[in-house]
């Protein structure tokens, strides 16, 4: 019988082709679109996973409010790892990682450099720990020695060309020597630490051996013992404020208690973070990788869902709308004795067919689509062919949904009366269109959320790049990693200022654009309690900085290289005025310190106050900052005025060639180096983007098929309007206000959905905009201009049949 039923279904699928190819179409966008969200997503859900004992592997966040400034740091200590294994049962091992950033290396004897953007110290029970295999190399013994360091099997062929190089040497930032150890293959991509290629041994690192308990540079992990419930830890955990940290702090405030040090405001508080729940869950301010959100994982399965119940509704209504056309042939098989049930069930079957050829679409879909997908993603998603359990989820998925989406037409085309349908008299037999009404309305209250959704992200990101940041970040030309320049630095400065479409350049330590920074506590001459610290970032610029980066003095003065003193000043931003209780112009003159423990101390003299730019992401308030003179740099910013800049970069790069042989030339724009921090967000716009087009292009093909159906359940109607005079204008009119009724209803709906969800989304945002009238209305004007066009094409047609026809139908 079911042999039967699958024939049948496949010479009816084969009568209408049209029919079957928008059925099978929209099934398969919307189970492509499924698709490709859902391997993003078990993507992201299976970081971390792959390490041995990932289950039991935490990582010591800390929360700390000390002068005027609240970090959440997802590092903790120098002295916290030896620390918690020495005294708590609970910890079986630990590791430390201390980040480097870029590094130059090159093969010793070798004459060019390469950049290596993510190096890190490690301890050496790195391997042991997470359970990685060494492909060379004695795991126990590979990171003990001094200047030792491990490297990937990528980073091994690049410096050396194999990975049978033990015992080799590294020459880093072209002064100190490294031999490789051991080589072990490439981080997993949906690892913690995928992007890093080179672990330099923890030995080699002075400060992880001094008990600096203020200092919370090192990202700790600890692995439970098996059994040990992490819940029990986090009380004793925060045992090391008053075992270790008081004691430490009191050598520089003494007196200091808990009571106290609570009393002032302030507080140091250690948290456990799974390491399976960093790259989803983690809210810290810095972080060893790019991490994503918990957020976005649900935005995308929403979108996912969304796009499987659009796709199953628009078959719902395609079938629904055809269905008037099979109305004879249910007549003429009740007749010949079929019941109610074997008529679902061959309604169900062709439904199911239509699933299964839509999965072998949505399949090559899928496979064309991915590249271009991962291309702005970030990923290396593939199809995974290989894994049974992937394939016996997608048929079992395909299954519910051929049932799913058969569900109503079966039914619905299994209630027609027989004497009535074979009499023609289908549009009594059709009963209450609610259904199919309440179907539309769904459809598009989700792509009128959609596009509501795209336009505030795409706003966002409009304000962001467009908004005032205090500082000049277009036409401004970023030079990094300028230490292979050695003493030839400043001469290297001279030399930029003399070409032609340079206006000014400076040297410094840091860019105006967000970036890991570290704070240090400052106090006031003559005060030293921790209730009065000041806690700021502290660069160091050159006498340019202000000028080149055209940034606005409020008081004071800028530096001048012609005052002495100005070794010793400070120029502070406006956000620190509140910590230092003084206006700009009281603030002159005040003198600060950094050296608490000397008796003796530099201080530094404020000369100036600079007008608040962002220095930080737009998530986050302006924070506290000094700029002090500091005659070595790292890094180089060179404005440069209207013209060709291919020529002039092509000019500095030569200069560069000539003055640093063999060195790499790492440039970029300062506006790029901006928008880099906001990557997410633009990966989310781009994804919302296309899958509104195709939620919009899903809802149209349902809104298509309902006005097809609607047309020809009134076909005799428009007849009889037609020989009373009406016109081709008025009948479209009728027909086609029906539906934008319909769209009405889910603009209704949806707008208050939308808003809401979006604020939500912006409350990440200390910076962000409003969400007015105009991106609300811009959202129903192209949801009332699709539908529209969309019912247009089928009110048209059925207003231009000619009535005799029209009523002879009947």
């Amino acid at each position: 019988m079911f042999k039967n039923h699958i024939k049948i279904a496949w010479r009816s699928l084969k009568k209408q082709a049209f029919f079957t190819f928008l059925n099978t179409f929209g099934l398969a966008i919307g189970m492509a679109g499924a698709l490709m969200i859902s391997l993003y997503i078990y993507d992201e859900l299976s970081y971390d996973k792959m390490f041995a004992d990932a289950d039991r592997i935490y990582r010591i966040d800390t929360d700390i409010k000390f002068g005027g400034a609240e970090t959440k740091a997802a590092e903790s200590a120098p002295p916290m790892a030896a620390a918690l294994k020495r005294d708590y049962s609970q910890v079986e091992s630990t590791v430390r990682f201390r980040t480097v950033g870029s590094m130059y290396l090159k093969k010793v004897g070798g004459d060019k450099s390469s950049k290596e953007t993510h190096v890190t110290y490690v301890d050496s029970t790195f391997f042991e720990f997470f359970g990685i295999d060494l492909m060379t190399g004695n795991p126990k013994t590979a990171l003990t020695a001094t200047n030792s360091l491990v490297l990937t099997k990528t980073a091994a062929e690049k410096y050396f060309g194999s990975t049978d190089v033990l015992g080799q040497d590294l020459l880093l930032d072209n002064s100190d020597t490294y031999t490789v150890t051991g080589i072990i293959d490439d981080m997993p991509k949906n690892s913690y630490f995928n992007e890093y290629s080179v672990f330099l041994a923890m030995a080699g690192n002075v400060a992880s051996r001094e008990e600096l308990w203020g200092s919370n540079n090192y990202f700790t992990f600890i692995k439970l013992i098996p059994g040990a419930s992490v819940e029990d830890f986090k009380e004793p955990l925060q045992g090391m404020l008053e075992r270790y940290m008081l004691p430490w702090a009191q050598k520089y405030f003494p007196g200091m208690t808990a009571e106290s040090f609570a009393a002032s405001g302030n507080y140091i508080r250690y948290h456990t973070k799974a390491l399976t729940d960093i790259h989803l869950y983690s809210d810290r301010s810095s972080e060893m990788n790019a991490t994503s959100s918990i957020q976005n994982i649900y935005i995308l399965s929403f979108i996912g869902l969304f796009l499987i119940i659009l796709a199953s509704v628009n078959f719902m209504n395609l079938s629904t709308a055809h269905s008037l056309k099979r109305a004879k042939e249910v007549g003429v098989r009740k007749t010949l004795g079929s019941n109610k049930l074997n008529l679902i069930f061959q309604f169900l079957t062709e439904s199911g067919l239509i699933a299964f050829i839509s999965l072998i679409a949505a399949l090559l879909i899928t496979t064309i689509a991915l590249p271009f997908f991962n291309g702005f993603t970030g990923k290396s998603i593939t199809i995974p062919v290989t894994q049974p359990l992937f394939w016996l989820v997608l048929l079992a998925a395909t299954i519910v949904l051929g049932l799913f989406s058969g569900s109503y037409p079966a039914f619905f085309m299994s209630r027609f009366t027989p004497v009535k349908t074979l009499k023609g008299g289908t549009s009594e037999s059709v009963g209450n269109g609610r259904i199919r009404n309440a179907l539309v309305i769904f459809q598009f209250s989700i792509s009128v959320f959609l596009i509501v959704s795209t336009l505030v992200v795409f706003q966002q990101l409009n304000y962001i790049q467009s908004k005032d940041l205090g500082f000049a970040k277009d036409q401004v030309l970023l030079i990094n990693e300028i230490s292979p320049l050695g003493s030839g630095t400043n001469t290297f400065k001279e030399e930029i200022l003399k070409m032609g479409n340079v206006e000014d350049v400076t040297l410094s330590n840091y860019y105006p654009t967000p970036s890991w920074r570290s704070d240090s506590s400052f106090f006031l001459e003559g005060v030293r309690s921790q209730e009065n610290a000041i806690q700021m970032q502290t660069w160091g610029v050159d006498t340019d900085y202000l000028k080149t980066l055209q940034m606005d003095i409020v008081a004071g003065r800028d530096f001048n290289k012609q005052y002495v003193t100005d070794s010793t000043a400070l120029i502070i931003n406006e956000a620190t005025l509140p910590l230092l209780n003084a206006t700009a112009e009281e603030a002159l003159g005040m003198r600060i310190s950094e050296e608490i423990e000397l008796e003796d101390p530099t201080y530094y003299t404020i000369i100036g106050v600079v007008k608040d730019f962002h220095f930080k992401s737009l998530r986050e308030n302006i924070g506290a900052l000094g700029m002090h003179l500091e005659n070595t740099a790292e890094n180089m910013a060179i404005s440069l005025s209207g013209g060709d800049y291919s020529n002039s970069i092509a000019e500095i790069e030569n200069k560069w060639n000539e003055m640093a042989p063999g060195q790499p030339f790492d440039y970029q724009f300062m506006d790029e180096a901006f928008n880099t921090t906001y990557e997410a967000e633009q990966k989310l716009s781009q994804i919302f983007f296309i899958f509104t087009i195709l939620s919009i292009f899903i809802a149209c093909l349902g809104l298509f098929g309902l006005a097809a159906f609607n047309a020809e359940k009134r076909t005799k109607e428009i007849g009889v309007r037609k020989v009373l005079g009406a016109t081709v204008s008025q009948i479209s009119y009728r027909l086609t206000v029906d539906f934008l009724k319909l769209v009405g209803i889910a603009i209704l709906v949806s707008l208050p959905l939308g808003w809401y969800a979006m604020n939500k989304w912006l409350e990440d945002f200390s910076y962000r905009i409003e969400i007015g009238f105009g991106i609300f209305a811009l959202a129903a004007f192209l949801a009332i201009m699709v539908a529209v066009v969309t019912v247009s094409y089928q009110s048209i047609k059925a207003a231009i049949v000619n009535p005799v026809k029209s009523l002879r139908s009947e």
